[in-house]
């Protein structure tokens, strides 16, 4: 294997070992969820068999309104959890992404990290590639990808947070945005854009819809740091300006909210562990809810077992939160009343008085 590759694979399960050890949160920063008030319904009149948790993404249909998303790819031991992962995200009806596919493009020998649609026939699959690695990729190259992969989508996820952060990261984000544009127009699947911890504000989102995408993760702060992923790598050669990006970004919370009127279907990721984070989320303006890092330490703690264990939990937290709130289906959980508290209410009147 050349030197090249072997680095850029070595990166990829270095990048999955804190997660062993209770994974990289945030230091201080929280996602404001907490800040999402949900009115309790003392007489909900619902018997909570009767719970719908049904949804669509792109068209094909969920048992319930969560996305396992994109982690890892590329190394041996990525691809024995991505097939674990999607077995389970194919039992329980839930999405599935995989980690960021520039391993596979650089390195052929990596494509079978990528390969879960034999054991998750009915999965909804999303590829995963950086919104820098997209501005030197040919369309043909990424519709063999995924046709190869049998994806049912492509995620272009933008990080130049966690780029800076890296000594060997990217430093020019120029084009981004039109290489976006040309790729929705060119490619015959969904394209989902997501960010890796630090959020996306409306202005963005603005931005994304004009460029004709439809699917948004706003990927928050508040949850796993990908900056302090990056400063646990470099260990002592991380200095203080470094450090100080720990907690950078737009919380999970502000950035579901900002994208209302954007036009965007919402998938709000950045911090979500229960039921009720999901439901909050819902409630602000989110489609879907994404999870990761705790999918990921269920696994490292209990195998495809503790990852079973743990979205079903989940899913059922979820139907336990609609039954409180009186909510019989999603459509009613999206409409249901909240109360907004300090300081997720203040961002918000200030970010979008007179819009």
């Amino acid at each position: 294997m050349e030197a090249d590759a072997q680095v850029t694979l070595a990166r990829k399960d270095e990048h999955l070992e804190p997660f062993r050890r209770g994974g990289v949160p945030a230091r201080q920063a929280t996602t404001w969820l907490e800040c999402v008030g949900l009115v309790h319904q003392a007489l909900p009149e619902l018997n909570h068999d009767d719970i719908d948790t049904t949804c669509a993404i792109a068209g094909k249909q969920l048992a319930a309104p969560v996305f396992i998303t994109g982690m890892t790819g590329g190394s041996r031991q990525a691809g024995t959890i991505n097939r674990s992962l999607a077995r389970v995200a194919d039992e329980l009806g839930l999405a599935f992404g995989l980690g960021s596919g520039r391993a596979m493009l650089e390195h052929p020998q990596a494509v079978a990290s990528y390969q879960v649609r034999d054991c998750a026939p009915r999965v909804f699959l999303a590829w995963n590639l950086g919104g820098c690695q997209l501005l030197h990729t040919p369309l043909d190259t990424i519709k063999r990808a995924l046709d190869r992969l049998a994806a049912d989508a492509i995620c272009i996820h933008l990080n130049p947070a966690q780029e800076l952060a890296q000594p060997e990261g990217d430093r020019d984000f120029r084009g981004i945005l039109p290489a976006i544009e040309k790729l929705v127009a060119g490619l015959e699947r969904p394209v989902i854009v997501k960010e890796c911890g630090c959020g996306i504000g409306r202005e963005v989102g603005r931005q994304l819809a004009g460029a004709g995408v439809e699917w948004l993760d706003v990927s928050g702060c508040g949850g796993t740091s990908w900056v302090g992923v990056e400063v646990q790598r470099q260990g002592e050669r991380a200095g203080a300006e470094l450090q100080a990006l720990w907690d950078w970004g737009i919380p999970t919370a502000a950035a579901v909210a900002e994208q209302r009127g954007n036009g965007l279907q919402v998938i709000a990721s950045g911090g979500i562990r229960t039921g009720l984070d999901v439901a909050r989320a819902l409630v602000l303006g989110a489609r879907l809810a994404g999870v990761a890092a705790p999918v990921l330490q269920a696994y490292f703690r209990d195998g495809e077992d503790g990852c079973r264990d743990y979205l079903a939990g989940l899913v059922a937290g979820l139907r336990r939160v609609m039954l409180l709130c009186g909510c019989a289906d999603l459509e009613r959980l999206h409409r249901a009343p909240r109360v907004l508290a300090e300081p997720l209410a203040g961002w918000l009147r200030q970010r979008l008085a007179g819009s």
